[in-house]
């Protein structure tokens, strides 16, 4: 079995584990790759952070990021250390972070779960219109039906 396969066998059974079972796990993995390997990294963070030892996940997405993952991978850990910067009291840096993202990657795979993690960091940042406006947004978009109509919805908000 590879590596990353084994990776993601220890996801699979997480709900098995205690939050400590769960980063041993991960981490007894971690120690066969590079300090320098930026997937060992993500897988190393993400234990953490799914353990709620987010003060730990943070300065190992960092690492991870500046090291250089690759798709999806890149994605998902500029996710996760949002949430993370968020979950840490850190919103202003959380929304900071995901708009840099989507004015990058404004089409990318994952540019909804940006923008609800987005979302979320507006909301906690006092922005709650653009919390609201960006939520039904990237919700119209999926709405055949109704979707211009929410879309337009969303437009007035906050309009005098």
């Amino acid at each position: 079995m590879s590596w990353q396969e084994r990776i993601d066998a220890v996801w699979a059974g997480a709900d098995d584990l205690t939050n400590d079972e769960m980063v041993e796990a991960i981490d007894a993995l971690v120690a066969e790759r590079p300090a320098t390997d930026a997937v060992a990294l993500f897988e190393a963070a993400g234990a953490r952070d799914h353990a709620g030892r987010e003060a730990e996940a943070e300065p190992l997405y960092r690492r991870a990021l500046q090291v250089g993952l690759p798709e999806p991978q890149r994605a998902q850990a500029v996710i996760q250390l949002a949430s993370t910067l968020r979950n840490l009291g850190q919103a202003e840096q959380s929304a900071a972070l995901l708009e840099a993202e989507l004015r990058e990657h404004p089409e990318h795979d994952l540019a909804d779960a940006a923008r609800a993690f987005l979302a979320l960091a507006q909301h906690d940042t006092g922005r709650h219109t653009d919390a609201l406006q960006l939520a039904l947004r990237a919700l119209a978009a999926h709405l055949p039906q109704y979707g211009r109509a929410v879309s337009a919805y969303a437009s007035e908000l906050g309009a005098p």
